[in-house]
């Protein structure tokens, strides 16, 4: 594949594959990688602990890290989610914590009903594939290449999935950016030698 026209039809292809094999995973082999995955984390990022947390809230399939995350709140973090202000432009993340209030966002989405501005230190970051550079295949709205971009510092970025989305190539483009690690079920795949940051744990209320 040569043309951005050949490299974006491959990535339409794919993704619908890869979302079709996600949601056919049996319940009880998704509990099981869930619990390796997060238990991976656990064990190989304790200075999460002290870290700002940016996740996710899981739809189609996506690996569900809210007990991860609700784990290291209880240790010491904080946390955010990530909320879609404008098309096509960054990401905000609004602070949470658990037994918050939900509002609804974009794609019915769950988002904090209040806006309280918290720039993380740290991304937990959903993917359907990846690749041997780091390099994210997700759901092609460009959100997180955009929010990564756009900051400064830049977040340490953990991307989570399966095994079975490990790919040769994505194809990467020069909007695109490669991760930090990835972790599946199999374990952690590094792309970089930074560290975590630490966490001034500042919010704006806005």
């Amino acid at each position: 594949m040569e043309t951005w026209e050949e490299i974006r039809a491959w990535r339409r292809s794919m993704r619908s594959d890869l979302i079709a094999r996600r949601l056919c995973v049996p319940r009880s082999e998704r509990f099981r990688d869930r619990s390796l995955l997060l238990e991976c984390i656990r064990r190989q990022f304790q200075e999460l602990c002290d870290a700002t947390i940016g996740f996710y809230w899981p739809i189609k399939g996506e690996i569900d890290v809210n007990p991860l995350v609700r784990d290291f709140l209880a240790r010491g973090a904080a946390a955010a989610l990530p909320v879609i202000v404008t098309k096509e432009q960054p990401l905000e993340f609004w602070r949470w914590h658990p037994d918050m209030k939900l509002n609804r966002g974009v794609w019915n989405i769950p988002i904090p009903s209040e806006r309280a501005l918290v720039e993380p230190t740290v991304l937990l970051v959903p993917l359907l594939g990846f690749d041997a550079a780091g390099y994210r295949l997700g759901y092609g709205g460009g959100y997180y290449d955009r929010t990564l971009a756009a900051s400064a510092p830049r977040p340490f970025t953990i991307g989570v999935g399966h095994e079975f989305g490990r790919l040769q190539s994505i194809y990467p483009q020069s909007h695109d950016i490669p991760l930090d690690v990835i972790v599946t079920e199999c374990g952690v795949t590094r792309f970089s030698v930074r560290d975590i940051p630490p966490a001034e744990k500042n919010v704006s209320e806005n």
